[in-house]
């Protein structure tokens, strides 16, 4: 299976995450729960190859719908960068390092900050609710590529005492690559454990309750995922990439009296330069 498949993206989740931490955006929802930064298996160094290699800028457009009754849906037109070495990966809000590249198997160390993504002051609906702060993470993860099929397995927990909470991934990725062209179909399922669910997907504790305003405990939740990634290589330097992403919320996510939808949609366009 070639290399080329999989910095697609990577590219647009370093695209959007760096974007997020350049301006300021940390009390903002996360969009795009799906780490596609295993795509950085498949990178190739060709000047026609869909996924190059090295430091990319750019910028992309972000639309998601809002996680949270009361949010406005998100349309951002933003700036980023990303950059796939040979073992390390800078995607923004996230990073790998690969300690082991074995022909189709890889194992890395990964770390990311989850962003806030609940904020009372800026909603009305959502007054009483507790802030939902930023918070780093770290684990391991590996990649397995097949003949059928790019797998990748991680795990993180919370390293601040903020949620507490860990999150599992499960992903199957399935690149198709002609000449400049990748067209990448996924799914997946994430598991998320009940303190990190509460406190990013849904939870309301005893004091957060009020009328209209049920206490409500997610418990740990399974939500299957899909996406779709596209990219294209113009020419040695510039490249295009568009995709969709969404998330099915398990129904202790679904419902929970703040949040707004059972699933959440992303999509990204964007335009970069390869350095």
């Amino acid at each position: 299976m070639p290399r080329h498949g999989r910095r697609v993206g990577s590219l647009l989740s370093v695209l959007l995450a760096c974007a997020l931490s350049c301006l300021g955006l940390a009390s903002m929802p996360a969009l795009a729960e799906t780490d596609l930064g295993s795509l950085d298996m498949l990178s190739g160094a060709g000047d026609a190859s869909p996924v190059p290699q090295g430091l990319v800028l750019g910028g992309v457009f972000i639309g998601s719908n809002a996680r949270y009754q009361g949010q406005d849906d998100t349309a951002l037109l933003i700036p980023g960068a990303v950059y796939f070495g040979e073992r390390f990966m800078y995607l923004g809000d996230r990073a790998r390092y690969y300690f082991r590249r074995d022909g189709g198997f890889a194992a890395f160390a990964y770390g990311r900050v989850r962003f806030g993504n609940l904020d009372p002051a800026e909603v009305p609906e959502l007054a009483g609710m507790k802030k939902r702060e930023w918070e780093p993470e770290a684990g391991i993860g590996a990649n397995l590529i097949t003949p059928y099929a790019l797998l990748t397995m991680r795990a993180a927990t919370d390293i601040s005492g903020t949620s507490k909470g860990q999150e599992c991934l499960l992903w199957s990725d399935f690149p198709v690559v002609r000449d400049r062209l990748l067209v990448m179909p996924g799914l997946g399922v994430l598991w998320r454990s009940s303190k990190l669910a509460n406190y990013y997907f849904g939870g309301v504790s005893a004091e957060e309750a009020r009328p209209g305003r049920p206490q409500h405990d997610t418990g740990a939740t399974w939500s299957p995922m899909v996406s779709l990634v596209t990219t294209y290589r113009f020419d040695r330097h510039w490249m295009a990439t568009l995709t969709g992403n969404v998330e099915f919320f398990d129904s202790g996510t679904a419902q929970s009296p703040i949040v707004g939808h059972d699933n959440e949609v992303t999509v990204i366009a964007g335009v970069g330069y390869v350095w």
